[in-house]
Order: C-alpha cells, then structure tokens, then sequence
C-alpha cells in the first residue's frame, strides 16, 4: 500500500503543471530596452516579479496573474502619457516565451532558467539619491540664454566637423553679434566609460577639450547634453550612478552648458520626488566644478517644475515635449503650454523648445508667428536648424534686432494672453524702459483684422508706437492690423 502511495504522489507531481516562477535570462542585446532578466516569486502574500532591463533598471509587474504555466502582468515605462501594456510569459519547451510592447518596440523573446547566483551579477544597481537641499541662485541667465542646438536639424547624426562649421557660421551670419552665442550638442555624442568608468565621447568627436576650445576661440560658448538615466532617449551612455563624475568631466573639457534629459530616467524616478532629487544632483555636482555652467532641465513640464526648477539648480526647464516643424505643433506649445510666467525671471527661464525657424516645415507667416511669440514669453532662444544653408529671408527672422530686444529685455517679465476673439489673441509683456510688447496673433486660416486698445497694453493712451518686425516707427492714433492667416504683428507701445 505504501509503494502504490507513493507511486501516485509521484504521478501528481509530475502531472503538475511547471511553474514560471524564479530567475529567468534573456539572450545578450543591446536593443531596446535591453532586457537582462525577469524575476518572478511567490510569496506568502501572493506572486511579485519584476523585469531588469539595461533603459529601466527594475520594472515592477503590476496586476501580475500566474495560472500554470502562464504569467500575465503590465509593466510601463514611467512615462505618465503611455498607458501600461499587458505582457505574457509563458513556459515552452524548457524556456519561457515573452511577449510584449514597451514604448515603440514590442519584444518576442525567449529565456532560459537562471539561477540566484545570476540574478546577483546580473542585478541593476541602485545609484543613491542626495537628500533635499535648495541651492541659491548663482547669477546666471539674467536673461534667456541664446544659441544653437543640433538636435532639431541633425538629431543624433552630429559630429565634430558639424559643430565647428556651426560655430563658424553663427559668427559669418552676424547671429553671434545678434545674441546667440551657445552652440549646443544634443543626443549622440557619447561612447562608452572608460576602465576608471569616466564618459568618452563616440569616434565623431575624437577631441572634446579641442572643440570647446576652437569655439570658445570664436567668442561663443558649448553646451553639452546628458540624461539622470542609464540612457540617453537615442540610446547612448547617460548620467546614471556617474553624475559628479560627468559634471567634473564636462567642466574639464570646457562646456558651459548642459541639459540634462530625463529619457530613460522616467522609468527609475517614478515619483515627482524622486524625479526632483535627481535633477537636484547634477545641480549640486554642476556646482560642485567651480566652472559657471548653465543648467538646462528637460523633463517635458512635467511635476510642476517650474516652481522647483531654481531651488535645483536649474537656469531653464522645459515646460513641454518636443517641438515639431509645423503650425500645429508649435501653436499647441507656444499658445497652449508656455509656462506660468510667475516661475519665470533673470536666472530662471520657461522653456518652451528649441526654434524650427529656416527647418522647411512652415511659412514665413508661421515662423514670424514662432519668433513672436517665443520673443514674447521671454523664452531661451535656441536656433534648431542648418545654419550653413540658411536664406537671407531666416536670416532677417533670427537676427531681427527689435524681437531679440523684446525677448532679452532685462526687467525679465513672460508675456501674457490679454484677450482672445476667435483665432485672434492679443499679448502683452511690459518692458524694462516703460514701453509695453503687443503681439497680435492671428491663428485662423485667413486674414483678418485685429484691434487693440491702450488699455489691452495697460496703458492709459499711447505717445509712440513702433512696428518690430518692420524696425520703424507707426501712426499712435493706429489701432487694427490685417494680420495675415498664421501671421503675427509685434508693435512696441510707451504712453
């Protein structure tokens, strides 16, 4: 009796179905978003698992369901406007097959057992956070800062020569001598970390100290870019668990600007919290150099960072994603997501994006309109197209002496939405020296006629009234404009 009891505990056993649970290893890839390994464990409260990934880190499963030999869960990337994709693993043939869509990518892969020994090595390391601080301001950016960035034109196809011929263009243009002085690298120029786990930049910037240099030769000045996450958002080496020791590195090479991109960091710093102390790092670090560095925060407006930008360090902050070179995309940002001007100021500016000014995708209409109303919220203005290509129509758009005044005025005010009839919107920002910005917006489809009164400027009457765009003088007793469809006018009023 016993032998036959025996034998059927073990038929159940091995009638059972295997379990998904433990260490599993997926194959080496440096692909998107680099998955290592999927741990899953049942405990006495139930299962838990989590997916490491080289982008992430540790992804935690939610809404996890593990029936024989299957697993089903949600992961998501920590960015708030993604929803959490569904996710299976399921066991087959001594692996377990798992599918799945993160971001853009969606995965098919198989792993193979692992074992605890493993998941140590293969374990992401937690980098610390710094406590809260507050770090006073430093007297920078009495004004939004100005230059070029390559992202918008070049992407992560950037390269030494690239950024010299910029920086010898800015100069040849007359935009140097207008305002715009930064010549910015965006995404792409990182290689690996060397043995003592110092950055290195990829084979298309073969000497970054060399580079700085022959701009700074030029009287222009070098930004540089990074991410908190262990990736960059095109996939290079970012910031993660080496902060002060990028920020001593950059400021050895000779930069004097960086922004810092929150990328794949969205999917560590998941509270707004966290999210703040790891911005507030590499202000400390940044600090830390004794080299004067503005600090640019990319996290798309997210959190509400503009009312901690500063206490972070930060000169700048992004108050919305990425800007696109048509009408649509710019109007939602620059009408729709500009920033609370109570946050903006000398030493602290919104950030609406970088300028698609000369990119190809709008009118001159809609770029006067881009122009404008960037100049009118005060915001930095970082020119985002192939300055070696530009015609004399985007150069007298960039270089417009009086809409860079209006935007570099020193009393440091955003200028605000006074009234809207329609597709029609008048703005007002108040000057330094008295006078009042009006820009009136037309964002219909067709002429029309917009009005404004002294009143619209705050002011009681009006003495002198100049046309921007055009640099002359007007009528005062004027008080309507054909604005063409897209269009904007800019008029300088004093009472």
């Amino acid at each position: 009796m016993k032998r036959l009891l025996s034998l059927v505990a073990l038929l159940a056993v091995a009638a059972a179905p295997a379990s998904p649970g433990g260490v599993w290893l997926f194959p080496k890839s440096d692909e998107f978003p680099g998955l290592r390994m999927m741990r899953l464990t049942k405990g006495a409260d139930g299962w838990t698992g989590s997916l490491t990934t080289d982008w992430y880190g540790d992804v935690p499963m939610r809404a996890l369901d593990v029936t024989g030999g299957k697993a089903s869960f949600q992961i998501d990337n920590g960015n708030p406007r993604l929803p959490a994709k569904t996710w299976t693993a399921t066991l087959s043939g001594g692996g377990l097959h798992v599918t799945g869509d993160i971001w853009e990518r969606h995965v098919d892969e198989t792993a193979r057992r692992g074992t605890p020994a493993d998941a140590q090595r293969l374990a992401f390391p937690v980098a610390p956070l710094p406590a809260p601080q507050t770090l006073k301001p430093d007297g920078l950016t009495a004004t939004p800062p100005m230059g070029w960035s390559s992202w918008n034109r070049f992407a992560a196809a950037i390269d030494d020569r690239t950024v010299r011929q910029i920086a010898d263009h800015l100069v040849s243009s007359g935009l140097r001598d207008a305002g715009y002085t930064y010549v910015n690298i965006d995404d792409g120029w990182q290689g690996t970390r060397g043995p003592d786990g110092a950055i290195r930049p990829n084979a298309r910037f073969p000497d970054m100290k060399a580079l700085a240099d022959y701009v700074h030769a030029r009287r222009l000045k070098i930004g540089i870019y990074s991410s908190p996450g262990p990736k960059t958002c095109a996939g290079f080496t970012g910031s993660y668990g080496h902060v002060a020791q990028d920020a001593k590195t950059y400021a050895a090479w000779g930069f004097d600007y960086l922004k810092y991109d929150l990328c794949s960091g969205e999917g560590i710093y998941r509270t707004a919290a966290q999210v703040k102390l790891a911005y507030q790092q590499m202000g400390q670090a940044l600090r830390a150099t004794g080299r004067p560095i503005v600090y640019s925060l990319c996290q798309y407006g997210r959190d509400r960072v503009g009312t901690w930008g500063r206490d972070v360090g930060g000169h700048l902050w992004r108050t919305t994603g990425d800007i696109e070179d048509t009408y649509a995309s710019m109007a939602a940002i620059g009408f729709d997501k500009d920033g609370d001007p109570a946050n903006a100021g000398p030493g602290g500016w919104n950030d609406p994006d970088m300028l698609e000014v000369g990119n190809g995708g709008m009118s001159e209409d809609e770029y006067r309109t881009h122009m404008t109303l960037w100049a009118m919220q005060a915001a930095p203005l970082m020119l985002g197209n192939d300055l070696r290509t530009m015609s004399p129509a985007t150069i007298a758009l960039l270089e417009n002496r009086g809409v860079i005044a209006i935007d570099q005025d020193v009393k440091g005010a955003q200028g605000r939405r006074i009234r809207k009839d329609g597709d029609a919107e008048i703005w007002a920002k108040p000057l330094a020296d008295g006078s009042v910005a009006v820009a009136l917006f037309n964002r219909g489809t067709t002429p029309r006629e917009i009005r404004f009164e002294a009143e619209d400027a705050g002011l009681r009457r009006i003495g002198t009234l100049t046309d921007v765009w055009a640099g002359v003088p007007d009528n005062a007793a004027r008080r309507a404009w054909t604005v063409p469809a897209h269009g904007a006018m800019l008029v300088r009023v004093k009472g």
